[in-house]
Protein backbone atom coordinates (compact mmCIF):
# COMPACT_ATOMS: atom_id res chain seq x y z
CA UNK A 1 0.00 0.00 0.00
CA UNK A 2 1.44 3.27 -0.51
CA UNK A 3 0.85 5.86 2.21
CA UNK A 4 1.25 9.29 2.09
CA UNK A 5 2.03 11.17 5.30
CA UNK A 6 1.73 14.86 6.12
CA UNK A 7 3.21 16.15 9.10
CA UNK A 8 4.43 20.10 9.31
CA UNK A 9 5.39 19.17 12.20
CA UNK A 10 9.43 17.72 12.23
CA UNK A 11 8.72 14.28 13.89
CA UNK A 12 12.58 13.72 14.82
CA UNK A 13 14.10 13.17 17.41
CA UNK A 14 11.02 11.16 18.61
CA UNK A 15 12.15 12.95 22.60
CA UNK A 16 10.82 16.31 21.68
CA UNK A 17 7.46 16.42 22.05
CA UNK A 18 3.95 14.45 21.97
CA UNK A 19 3.35 15.50 18.73
CA UNK A 20 7.10 14.01 17.39
CA UNK A 21 6.61 10.87 19.41
CA UNK A 22 3.55 9.74 17.83
CA UNK A 23 3.79 10.52 14.47
CA UNK A 24 7.41 9.24 14.05
CA UNK A 25 6.62 5.53 15.98
CA UNK A 26 3.67 5.40 13.94
CA UNK A 27 5.24 6.14 10.46
CA UNK A 28 8.29 3.73 11.86
CA UNK A 29 5.61 0.86 12.24
CA UNK A 30 3.89 1.66 8.60
CA UNK A 31 7.30 1.97 7.07
CA UNK A 32 7.56 -1.72 7.89
CA UNK A 33 5.07 -2.96 5.95
CA UNK A 34 4.31 -0.21 3.36
CA UNK A 35 5.26 2.38 1.28
CA UNK A 36 5.76 5.72 3.22
CA UNK A 37 5.99 9.44 1.85
CA UNK A 38 6.75 11.71 4.24
CA UNK A 39 6.47 15.57 4.05
CA UNK A 40 6.73 17.64 6.65
CA UNK A 41 8.97 21.01 7.35
CA UNK A 42 11.85 21.83 8.70
CA UNK A 43 12.50 23.97 11.32
CA UNK A 44 15.91 26.20 12.20
CA UNK A 45 17.00 23.22 14.75
CA UNK A 46 16.63 20.28 12.55
CA UNK A 47 20.45 19.13 12.11
CA UNK A 48 21.26 17.42 8.81
CA UNK A 49 21.92 14.33 11.22
CA UNK A 50 18.35 14.16 12.16
CA UNK A 51 17.19 14.81 8.81
CA UNK A 52 19.13 11.36 7.76
CA UNK A 53 18.40 9.76 10.37
CA UNK A 54 14.23 9.94 9.58
CA UNK A 55 14.91 9.17 5.91
CA UNK A 56 15.54 5.99 7.36
CA UNK A 57 12.66 5.17 8.86
CA UNK A 58 10.21 6.32 5.42
CA UNK A 59 10.77 5.23 1.68
CA UNK A 60 10.43 8.94 0.38
CA UNK A 61 11.00 12.33 2.08
CA UNK A 62 10.27 15.78 0.90
CA UNK A 63 11.25 18.53 3.32
CA UNK A 64 10.10 21.81 2.81
CA UNK A 65 10.49 24.84 4.61
CA UNK A 66 8.58 26.67 7.55
CA UNK A 67 7.42 29.82 6.83
CA UNK A 68 9.16 32.69 8.39
CA UNK A 69 7.74 34.84 11.28
CA UNK A 70 6.28 37.93 10.66
CA UNK A 71 8.69 40.77 11.85
CA UNK A 72 7.34 42.18 14.94
CA UNK A 73 5.44 45.33 14.50
CA UNK A 74 4.44 47.80 17.61
CA UNK A 75 1.63 50.85 17.34
CA UNK A 76 -1.21 51.26 15.11
CA UNK A 77 0.50 48.68 12.17
CA UNK A 78 1.21 45.89 14.94
CA UNK A 79 -2.52 46.60 16.01
CA UNK A 80 -3.89 46.53 12.54
CA UNK A 81 -2.19 43.33 11.68
CA UNK A 82 -3.35 41.17 14.52
CA UNK A 83 -6.73 42.46 13.52
CA UNK A 84 -6.28 41.42 9.99
CA UNK A 85 -4.77 37.97 10.71
CA UNK A 86 -8.30 37.49 13.34
CA UNK A 87 -10.85 38.68 10.14
CA UNK A 88 -8.76 35.89 8.06
CA UNK A 89 -9.03 33.20 10.06
CA UNK A 90 -12.85 33.99 10.70
CA UNK A 91 -13.61 34.28 7.17
CA UNK A 92 -11.64 31.08 6.52
CA UNK A 93 -12.98 29.14 9.99
CA UNK A 94 -9.30 28.14 10.27
CA UNK A 95 -6.75 29.19 13.36
CA UNK A 96 -3.96 31.43 12.88
CA UNK A 97 -1.57 28.95 13.51
CA UNK A 98 -2.87 26.60 11.02
CA UNK A 99 -2.66 29.37 8.42
CA UNK A 100 0.41 30.45 9.38
CA UNK A 101 2.07 26.94 8.42
CA UNK A 102 0.42 26.43 5.31
CA UNK A 103 2.86 26.35 2.30
CA UNK A 104 1.95 27.04 -1.53
CA UNK A 105 4.80 24.91 -2.22
CA UNK A 106 4.01 22.02 0.02
CA UNK A 107 -0.15 22.17 -1.49
CA UNK A 108 1.32 22.15 -5.19
CA UNK A 109 4.17 19.39 -4.43
CA UNK A 110 0.81 17.29 -2.18
CA UNK A 111 -1.87 17.96 -5.23
CA UNK A 112 0.82 16.86 -7.74
CA UNK A 113 1.12 13.29 -5.85
CA UNK A 114 -2.70 12.91 -5.44
CA UNK A 115 -3.66 13.71 -8.65
CA UNK A 116 -1.03 11.75 -10.50
CA UNK A 117 -2.19 8.36 -8.74
CA UNK A 118 0.59 8.30 -6.28
CA UNK A 119 -0.83 7.15 -3.37
CA UNK A 120 -3.81 4.93 -1.86
CA UNK A 121 -4.13 6.72 1.22
CA UNK A 122 -3.41 10.05 2.70
CA UNK A 123 -2.95 10.97 6.35
CA UNK A 124 -2.49 13.86 8.28
CA UNK A 125 -0.79 14.04 11.62
CA UNK A 126 -1.99 16.44 14.01
CA UNK A 127 -5.02 18.86 12.72
CA UNK A 128 -3.07 21.41 11.69
CA UNK A 129 -1.69 19.24 8.90
CA UNK A 130 -5.82 19.04 7.48
CA UNK A 131 -5.37 22.36 5.18
CA UNK A 132 -3.75 20.50 2.68
CA UNK A 133 -6.56 18.06 2.04
CA UNK A 134 -8.70 19.16 -0.60
CA UNK A 135 -12.27 17.62 -0.85
CA UNK A 136 -11.79 16.13 -3.96
CA UNK A 137 -9.10 13.80 -2.50
CA UNK A 138 -11.38 11.09 -1.59
CA UNK A 139 -12.18 10.52 -5.13
CA UNK A 140 -8.56 9.35 -5.28
CA UNK A 141 -7.19 8.00 -2.01
CA UNK A 142 -8.48 7.31 1.43
CA UNK A 143 -8.35 10.26 3.48
CA UNK A 144 -7.66 9.70 7.30
CA UNK A 145 -6.31 12.33 10.12
CA UNK A 146 -4.37 11.37 13.53
CA UNK A 147 -5.88 14.20 15.27
CA UNK A 148 -3.41 13.71 18.56
CA UNK A 149 -6.26 15.85 20.39
CA UNK A 150 -9.02 18.36 19.89
CA UNK A 151 -8.14 21.56 19.65
CA UNK A 152 -11.74 23.21 20.77
CA UNK A 153 -11.45 20.98 23.71
CA UNK A 154 -8.20 20.95 24.67
CA UNK A 155 -8.60 25.67 24.86
CA UNK A 156 -11.70 24.51 26.98
CA UNK A 157 -10.29 22.67 29.45
CA UNK A 158 -7.55 25.77 29.92
CA UNK A 159 -10.31 27.83 30.50
CA UNK A 160 -12.32 25.92 32.68
CA UNK A 161 -8.81 25.31 35.19
CA UNK A 162 -8.09 29.29 34.59
CA UNK A 163 -4.70 27.77 32.60
CA UNK A 164 -5.42 29.98 29.78
CA UNK A 165 -2.60 32.68 29.34
CA UNK A 166 -5.40 35.48 27.20
CA UNK A 167 -8.70 33.90 28.30
CA UNK A 168 -9.95 36.87 26.68
CA UNK A 169 -8.46 35.58 23.06
CA UNK A 170 -9.67 31.71 23.78
CA UNK A 171 -12.87 32.32 24.88
CA UNK A 172 -13.49 34.46 20.76
CA UNK A 173 -11.85 31.50 19.24
CA UNK A 174 -13.77 28.76 20.94
CA UNK A 175 -17.10 30.48 20.44
CA UNK A 176 -16.50 31.86 17.02
CA UNK A 177 -13.83 29.79 15.48
CA UNK A 178 -13.34 26.88 16.74
CA UNK A 179 -15.95 24.43 17.01
CA UNK A 180 -16.65 25.20 13.37
CA UNK A 181 -13.57 24.61 12.38
CA UNK A 182 -13.25 21.20 14.01
CA UNK A 183 -16.45 20.14 12.37
CA UNK A 184 -15.66 21.69 8.54
CA UNK A 185 -11.98 19.85 8.66
CA UNK A 186 -13.48 16.41 10.10
CA UNK A 187 -16.19 16.17 7.46
CA UNK A 188 -13.23 15.90 4.85
CA UNK A 189 -11.81 12.86 6.40
CA UNK A 190 -12.77 9.20 5.82
CA UNK A 191 -11.22 8.08 9.18
CA UNK A 192 -10.41 9.97 12.36
CA UNK A 193 -8.19 8.38 14.84
CA UNK A 194 -7.72 10.34 18.69
CA UNK A 195 -5.93 8.76 21.66
CA UNK A 196 -8.85 8.91 24.16
CA UNK A 197 -12.56 8.03 24.61
CA UNK A 198 -13.06 11.71 25.82
CA UNK A 199 -11.87 13.16 22.65
CA UNK A 200 -13.40 10.88 20.99
CA UNK A 201 -16.83 12.15 22.44
CA UNK A 202 -15.57 15.35 21.95
CA UNK A 203 -15.67 15.16 18.15
CA UNK A 204 -18.68 13.30 17.83
CA UNK A 205 -20.41 16.21 19.06
CA UNK A 206 -19.80 18.36 16.63
CA UNK A 207 -19.30 15.53 13.65
CA UNK A 208 -22.25 13.27 14.53
CA UNK A 209 -21.56 9.83 12.57
CA UNK A 210 -17.84 10.56 11.86
CA UNK A 211 -16.10 7.03 11.82
CA UNK A 212 -13.40 8.25 14.76
CA UNK A 213 -11.29 4.92 16.03
CA UNK A 214 -9.42 5.43 19.49
CA UNK A 215 -5.63 4.53 19.22
CA UNK A 216 -3.35 5.22 22.15
CA UNK A 217 -0.15 6.34 22.10
CA UNK A 218 2.40 3.71 23.12
CA UNK A 219 6.11 3.39 24.40
CA UNK A 220 9.20 2.39 23.34
CA UNK A 221 9.75 -0.24 25.90
CA UNK A 222 14.06 -0.31 25.27
CA UNK A 223 13.98 3.08 25.90
CA UNK A 224 12.04 3.10 29.45
CA UNK A 225 13.08 -0.80 30.74
CA UNK A 226 11.82 -1.23 34.08
CA UNK A 227 13.82 -0.32 36.75
CA UNK A 228 15.77 -2.90 38.51
CA UNK A 229 14.97 -1.63 42.54
CA UNK A 230 13.32 0.27 44.41
CA UNK A 231 15.60 3.48 45.11
CA UNK A 232 13.39 4.21 48.30
CA UNK A 233 13.67 8.06 50.21
CA UNK A 234 11.29 10.34 49.16
CA UNK A 235 11.79 11.76 45.28
CA UNK A 236 9.50 12.77 43.53
CA UNK A 237 9.89 13.73 39.94
CA UNK A 238 7.90 15.27 37.37
CA UNK A 239 8.59 14.98 33.52
CA UNK A 240 7.55 17.09 30.24
CA UNK A 241 8.78 19.45 27.96
CA UNK A 242 8.90 22.15 30.19
CA UNK A 243 7.70 25.20 27.69
CA UNK A 244 4.51 24.05 26.98
CA UNK A 245 1.65 25.90 29.02
CA UNK A 246 0.14 22.58 30.57
CA UNK A 247 3.64 21.52 31.92
CA UNK A 248 4.18 24.76 33.24
CA UNK A 249 1.05 24.89 34.99
CA UNK A 250 1.02 21.86 36.75
CA UNK A 251 4.62 22.09 37.77
CA UNK A 252 3.93 25.34 38.92
CA UNK A 253 0.65 23.83 41.31
CA UNK A 254 2.56 20.84 42.31
CA UNK A 255 6.02 22.88 43.80
CA UNK A 256 4.23 25.78 44.93
CA UNK A 257 0.69 24.53 46.88
CA UNK A 258 1.37 20.45 47.30
CA UNK A 259 4.97 20.00 48.10
CA UNK A 260 5.35 22.56 51.07
CA UNK A 261 2.58 20.69 52.57
CA UNK A 262 3.81 17.07 51.61
CA UNK A 263 7.22 18.81 53.65
CA UNK A 264 5.13 19.60 56.52
CA UNK A 265 4.83 16.07 56.92
CA UNK A 266 8.13 15.02 55.12
CA UNK A 267 10.58 17.39 55.72
CA UNK A 268 13.11 15.64 52.81
CA UNK A 269 10.72 15.27 50.48
CA UNK A 270 12.46 16.73 46.88
CA UNK A 271 11.12 17.17 43.53
CA UNK A 272 13.06 17.14 40.28
CA UNK A 273 11.33 18.58 37.46
CA UNK A 274 12.81 17.18 34.56
CA UNK A 275 12.40 18.18 30.93
CA UNK A 276 13.70 20.37 27.81
CA UNK A 277 13.11 24.36 27.67
CA UNK A 278 12.21 25.52 31.21
CA UNK A 279 10.12 28.48 31.29
CA UNK A 280 11.69 31.70 33.31
CA UNK A 281 8.88 30.54 36.02
CA UNK A 282 9.92 26.75 35.71
CA UNK A 283 13.52 27.73 36.50
CA UNK A 284 12.20 30.28 39.42
CA UNK A 285 10.84 27.08 40.99
CA UNK A 286 14.70 26.08 41.63
CA UNK A 287 14.50 28.52 44.47
CA UNK A 288 11.99 26.70 46.31
CA UNK A 289 13.03 24.36 49.20
CA UNK A 290 13.70 20.56 47.99
CA UNK A 291 13.11 21.68 44.00
CA UNK A 292 15.74 20.69 41.45
CA UNK A 293 15.06 21.89 37.83
CA UNK A 294 17.20 19.79 35.33
CA UNK A 295 16.44 21.00 31.61
CA UNK A 296 17.13 18.19 29.23
CA UNK A 297 18.47 14.92 30.38
CA UNK A 298 20.70 12.44 27.91
CA UNK A 299 18.10 9.63 30.16
CA UNK A 300 14.74 9.93 31.22
CA UNK A 301 14.49 6.54 31.91
CA UNK A 302 17.59 6.91 34.21
CA UNK A 303 15.91 10.15 36.08
CA UNK A 304 12.74 8.23 36.87
CA UNK A 305 14.54 4.90 38.04
CA UNK A 306 16.22 7.32 40.62
CA UNK A 307 12.82 8.79 41.58
CA UNK A 308 10.67 7.00 44.90
CA UNK A 309 7.50 8.42 42.90
CA UNK A 310 5.76 10.09 39.56
CA UNK A 311 4.06 12.88 40.17
CA UNK A 312 2.33 14.13 37.16
CA UNK A 313 0.13 17.04 38.17
CA UNK A 314 -2.17 18.20 35.22
CA UNK A 315 -5.12 19.83 35.33
CA UNK A 316 -5.46 20.64 31.86
CA UNK A 317 -4.92 18.91 28.48
CA UNK A 318 -7.06 16.50 26.58
CA UNK A 319 -5.23 12.82 25.62
CA UNK A 320 -3.37 9.97 26.61
CA UNK A 321 -0.17 11.08 28.38
CA UNK A 322 3.12 9.87 27.34
CA UNK A 323 4.75 11.00 30.24
CA UNK A 324 2.65 8.80 32.12
CA UNK A 325 2.92 5.76 30.55
CA UNK A 326 6.80 6.35 30.12
CA UNK A 327 6.84 6.00 34.06
CA UNK A 328 4.70 3.26 33.99
CA UNK A 329 6.69 1.80 31.71
CA UNK A 330 9.95 2.69 33.67
CA UNK A 331 8.52 0.86 36.60
CA UNK A 332 8.03 3.91 38.84
CA UNK A 333 4.79 4.60 41.37
CA UNK A 334 2.84 6.97 40.00
CA UNK A 335 0.45 9.36 41.51
CA UNK A 336 -1.57 11.33 39.00
CA UNK A 337 -4.38 14.05 38.31
CA UNK A 338 -7.87 13.10 35.87
CA UNK A 339 -6.32 14.38 33.07
CA UNK A 340 -2.92 12.34 34.04
CA UNK A 341 -4.72 9.46 33.54
CA UNK A 342 -6.60 10.31 30.87
CA UNK A 343 -7.62 7.01 28.84
CA UNK A 344 -6.28 4.57 31.25
CA UNK A 345 -8.31 2.13 33.30
CA UNK A 346 -6.05 2.07 36.78
CA UNK A 347 -8.20 1.99 40.13
CA UNK A 348 -11.37 0.83 38.21
CA UNK A 349 -13.21 -2.35 40.08
CA UNK A 350 -11.68 -5.54 38.97
CA UNK A 351 -8.66 -4.30 37.42
CA UNK A 352 -5.55 -4.44 39.53
CA UNK A 353 -4.45 -0.80 40.85
CA UNK A 354 -1.62 0.48 38.42
CA UNK A 355 -1.61 4.19 40.07
CA UNK A 356 -3.00 6.51 42.34
CA UNK A 357 -5.38 9.44 41.97
CA UNK A 358 -5.13 12.68 42.97
CA UNK A 359 -6.43 16.51 41.84
CA UNK A 360 -6.42 18.63 45.22
CA UNK A 361 -3.45 19.10 47.49
CA UNK A 362 -4.44 16.64 50.21
CA UNK A 363 -5.22 14.09 48.04
CA UNK A 364 -1.54 14.33 46.46
CA UNK A 365 -0.23 14.44 50.00
CA UNK A 366 -2.25 11.46 51.54
CA UNK A 367 -1.60 9.13 48.17
CA UNK A 368 2.44 10.51 48.49
CA UNK A 369 2.27 9.20 52.26
CA UNK A 370 1.31 5.84 51.18
CA UNK A 371 3.83 5.28 48.79
CA UNK A 372 6.27 6.80 50.98
CA UNK A 373 5.46 4.49 54.00
CA UNK A 374 4.80 1.84 51.83
CA UNK A 375 7.34 -0.82 49.98
CA UNK A 376 4.84 -3.07 49.13
CA UNK A 377 2.42 -0.73 47.47
CA UNK A 378 5.48 0.96 45.26
CA UNK A 379 6.22 -2.63 43.97
CA UNK A 380 2.53 -3.43 43.00
CA UNK A 381 2.15 -0.04 41.37
CA UNK A 382 5.27 -0.53 39.56
CA UNK A 383 4.83 -3.87 38.96
CA UNK A 384 1.02 -3.38 37.35
CA UNK A 385 2.06 -0.99 35.72
CA UNK A 386 4.30 -2.31 33.96
CA UNK A 387 2.60 -5.29 32.83
CA UNK A 388 -0.28 -2.80 31.56
CA UNK A 389 1.91 -0.80 29.33
CA UNK A 390 3.64 -4.61 28.22
CA UNK A 391 0.34 -5.60 26.96
CA UNK A 392 -1.75 -2.57 25.86
CA UNK A 393 0.45 0.39 25.38
CA UNK A 394 3.62 -0.32 22.80
CA UNK A 395 4.31 1.46 19.55
CA UNK A 396 3.94 -2.20 18.07
CA UNK A 397 0.29 -2.51 18.79
CA UNK A 398 -0.87 1.04 17.95
CA UNK A 399 0.97 1.02 14.86
CA UNK A 400 -1.09 -2.15 13.63
CA UNK A 401 -4.31 -0.26 15.22
CA UNK A 402 -3.32 2.69 12.70
CA UNK A 403 -2.50 0.29 9.63
CA UNK A 404 -6.16 -1.36 10.13
CA UNK A 405 -7.89 2.14 10.20
CA UNK A 406 -5.91 2.74 6.91
CA UNK A 407 -6.08 -0.40 4.82
CA UNK A 408 -9.80 -1.69 6.41
CA UNK A 409 -13.13 -1.65 4.27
Amino acid sequence: MKILILSSTFPYPPSRGGTEIRTFNLLKYLHRHHHVTLVTQRHAGVTDAEVEELRRSVSDLAIFPLPEDPPPQGGIAGTAGKVGRFLQSMALATPPNVLHRYSPAVQAWVDSHVFAGKCDAITCEHSVNEIYIRPEFRNRALTAINIHSSVSGWIRNHLEMGASPNPVRDRLYLHLLLNRYEKRYCSKFDRLAVTTEDDRSQLLELSPGARIEVIPNGVDLQLFPARRQDPGGRGLIFVGAMDASHNIDAARFFALEVLPELQQRYPDATLTIAGARPAPEVHALSDRPGVTVTGAVPSMAEYLHQATVCVISLRTGYGIKNKTLEAMAAGVPVVASDRGLEGLEVDSAGVPVRALRANRVQEYVEAIGQLFENPQLRQQLSENGRALIETEYTWERAGQRYEKLLIAG
